[in-house]
């Protein structure tokens, strides 16, 4: 698990805000896991990835297509920025987000481009699923 930064420091993904102000305030606290929109779910995800919070990245995932446990990241990986590209709200329950992550690992650089799907239940987001993109 990659080391949080401070709370004043920029968040990892990429809006300009602070951690805290940002994507720390939906890992931990009064406020873990309420996400207001798909597209800060989405962010917070990222940076939940970014720092190895496993349990956080499981508890937003919605039930039906959760897996049971998620494996550690390969030793050295390091996450570089996300893209987003596209949100899309379709009702109150519903939205899609299409990001591009990118990541270096052993040297080579990855990019993950996804048109993710979310759905809002009980007042609380979750990624759903996703399409994957060349």
């Amino acid at each position: 698990m990659a080391p949080r930064p401070p709370g004043t420091a920029p968040c990892p993904c990429g809006s300009g805000a602070s951690y805290a102000g940002c994507c720390g305030r939906w890992h931990d606290g009064p406020l873990r896991l309420c996400a207001p929109t798909a597209q800060a779910l989405m962010r917070s995800r990222y940076c939940a990835f970014v720092f190895g919070l496993r349990d956080y990245l499981l508890q937003t995932w919605h039930p039906s297509t959760r897996p049971a446990s998620l494996a550690p990241d390969e030793p050295g990986l390091r996450w570089l920025g996300l893209e987003l590209r596209r949100h899309q709200q379709q009702d109150d329950a519903h939205a899609t987000v299409e990001f591009v992550a990118r990541s270096k690992l052993g040297g080579r650089a990855h990019r993950l481009h996804e048109t993710s799907r979310f759905v809002r239940e009980d007042g609380r987001w979750y990624y759903l699923d996703g399409d994957f993109r060349g």
